[in-house]
């Protein structure tokens, strides 16, 4: 029997950026000698056409191009590839079609050619209006460039623009995390995603740590901050907040356990067979063998099956990231698994206080949100 969802959404991989970031932990690398951008469109296309080939009558339902520095490539490249998705995956009408975009790659004419291809949704990863925060953040772009990015989206016809920013960075201030999402709300572009610097391993910040505020001035910046945003925006998970229908479609099919193929190096893919079996795959990470390999089965780097007992845990890890939380409805259709294999852990959480249940949806509570960590412990394997 084929999966009740047949929907998937579509991620593409665009490894250069300008120059490599501190804290950054995805699969980039700088501009230099392998840097080869028809080249790796045409794998691009080569590995599309291979995706295609398992994916059946399923509909194709949002596509999110990112990096990297997806905004280095030219808009010709772009449309080439979205092309591509067209022909073999079908693009239909009105579709979330997300991409990166670095303040300091930003240009009107760039801007308005991606906007006439069919991008109809710009990420500006800003993450601070501050140039001091900015320069030891390792970016390429200053505050005003930020703006003028911002500015440029909407002038040429952008109405659906998130803005990255972090909080909690080196020798930043509860006033100065709150002064950046003031700046970032007077745009009213209608998305915001608000994450918290984190040291993450094989980066330069977690080889030479940077002197971060203590965790209680962390707490405050983040209730300032979230107080700061709900005058304007909602929150609906963990970092994202959005105006009315202006939700990402593409994060919210992963955080609801949904299904979706990865296209060029690294890119990360998961999707349900008719078994009922949930399998996740990846790409080769390095630029030069995704292209030499591209289209065949030596592009794929590893692939597991997700083992049942795992199940419960990979739902809740991402379900629960969302305000609105999940059915067992919602479980089973997207596990396979009975709901019974989760009743009882619900029942304790329900005890505990660390969730709630209206009408068939299970949610957090304001302390297992603020404690996800140790309410998702309990759906791990063996508790």
């Amino acid at each position: 029997m084929m999966p009740i969802n047949l929907e998937y959404s579509l991620y593409i991989h665009i490894p250069w950026c300008v120059k490599k970031c501190p804290y950054c932990d995805f699969n980039s690398h700088e501009k230099r000698e392998d840097y080869d951008e028809e080249g790796y469109v045409n794998a691009l296309i080569k590995d599309i056409t291979l995706e295609s080939q398992q994916l059946k009558a399923r509909r194709l339902k949002s596509i999110f191009i990112g990096g990297g520095t997806p905004s280095l490539f030219s808009a010709a490249s772009i449309g080439r590839v979205l092309n591509a998705v067209d022909q073999q995956l079908g693009i239909a009408t009105g579709i979330e079609v997300s991409l990166e975009a670095n303040p300091g790659t930003a240009e009107a004419d760039k801007f308005r050619a991606l906007h006439r291809i069919g991008i109809n949704r710009l990420s500006i990863g800003v993450q601070s209006f501050n140039d001091s925060h900015l320069q030891r953040l390792g970016r390429i772009h200053d505050s005003e460039q930020a703006r003028r990015a911002i500015k440029v989206a909407q002038d040429v016809g952008f109405t659906r623009i998130n803005l990255d920013l972090m909080f909690g960075l080196p020798n930043q201030s509860v006033a100065q995390a709150v002064s950046d999402i003031g700046t970032a709300l007077e745009y009213q572009t209608g998305h915001l995603s608000h994450y918290q610097l984190t040291l993450e391993k094989n980066t330069l910040f977690h080889k030479y740590p940077p002197a971060l505020p203590q965790d209680e001035i962390i707490w405050d910046m983040q209730t300032a901050c979230q107080k700061q945003i709900s005058q304007q925006l909602t929150q609906y998970e963990v970092s994202a907040y959005a105006a009315n229908e202006q939700q990402s479609q593409h994060n919210v099919n992963y955080w609801q356990f949904g299904d979706y193929i990865g296209v060029g190096a690294g890119a990360h893919g998961k999707l349900t067979h008719e078994s009922g079996e949930i399998h996740r795959y990846w790409k080769v990470k390095q630029p030069r063998e995704f292209m030499n390999s591209a289209g065949t089965s030596e592009s794929i780097g590893g692939q597991n099956i997700v083992i049942a007992e795992e199940l419960p845990f990979e739902f809740m890890m991402n379900a629960l990231r969302l305000k609105i939380g999940f059915t067992l409805e919602q479980f089973t259709q997207r596990t396979y698994q009975n709901a019974s294999k989760v009743e009882s852990i619900l029942v304790t959480l329900l005890d505990k206080k660390l969730l709630t249940l209206n009408d068939s949806r299970y949610t957090c509570t304001e302390h297992g949100w603020n404690f996800l960590n140790d309410t998702l412990e309990h759906f791990l394997p063996g508790k």
